[in-house]
């Protein structure tokens, strides 16, 4: 985090109910004559105690925004969540149809909400919407220096043609996010691109251009990414492809270990397990 952060606890409001105490991930809060007290001020700053204190009694400073009150936790439709999931293809063709500002802050904000490992709250972004075939430009010459190594190596690269639009293909947006933690900024992507289909976008994941941005220093220099690193860049834009049907996948290995003497389970994840 950037900003400095202190947790305070309302001595008149708090309640001494424990709540806090059983649900902080770090045992760094303790009940002393009925009242919650913090043991030190370094912290993750999770706010897990802010969240779960049913008084109100714990906050915790240097945040720009308030915490809001939930009246009942939002719930997805399990199912027509998964058939999202399931008719999800990456978008190689796209509208000349611009993506307004603000679904590109909302998408941005999926990812910002995303928790993070440790709270680091490190990951950051970098939105591409004018003079993307500036940035294209020096990544293709990149692709290009290194695609016979590409093709030693992976035997499907030696049929790759590197166009004028090879990275982004034409799409009006990208955005690169950008994370000292992999899982953290990968995590942050996938609910990135769960908002923007929500908005009626498709999504690529373009991992050439994130490869180009962390190698080529000239593209680096443009990008200002000085120490960052490119974890992985969504390609955004209004499809103009339309697909008719979900394809196959290969069943989940699955293994559930038993308790000693039971031999392990393993079969495919639609046929029951033995409980």
């Amino acid at each position: 985090m950037t900003r400095e952060h202190k947790i305070n606890i309302s001595r008149k409001e708090c309640i001494g109910c424990g709540m806090c105490v059983k649900d902080c991930p770090v045992n760094n809060i303790a009940v002393k004559d009925k009242k919650a007290v913090i043991k030190m001020q370094r912290c993750l700053m999770c706010g897990h105690c802010v969240a779960v204190c049913p008084k109100a009694a714990v906050s915790i400073t240097g945040f720009r925004e308030q915490p809001v009150e939930i009246d009942s936790p939002a719930v997805l439709e399990p199912q027509l969540l998964l058939d999202a999931i399931r008719s999800r293809r990456s978008v190689r063709q796209f509208k000349q149809q611009p993506v307004d500002a603000k679904v590109i802050e909302q998408v941005i904000e999926a990812g910002r909400l995303t928790p993070s490992a440790e709270n680091a709250q490190d990951v950051s972004y970098i939105v591409l919407r004018k003079d993307m075939e500036r940035y294209e430009k020096i990544a293709i010459r990149f692709a290009k220096w290194i695609l016979p190594v590409m093709k030693l190596i992976k035997p499907n690269a030696r049929n790759i043609i590197i166009d004028d639009h090879f990275f982004f293909k034409k799409a009006p947006a990208a955005i690169l996010v950008l994370g000292k933690d992999k899982i953290s900024a990968s995590l942050a992507a996938s609910n990135m691109e769960l908002m923007a289909e929500a908005h009626g976008l498709g999504v690529l994941y373009s991992g050439l251009f994130a490869m180009a941005a962390n190698y080529s220093f000239k593209l680096r220099r443009k990008l200002h990414l000085r120490h960052k690193k490119v974890v992985t860049v969504l390609v955004l834009g209004y499809p103009n492809v339309r697909y008719r049907r979900t394809v196959q996948k290969e069943a989940a290995d699955v293994s559930e270990h038993l308790p000693p003497g039971l031999l392990s389970l393993k079969r495919p994840f639609s046929e029951p397990f033995l409980s």
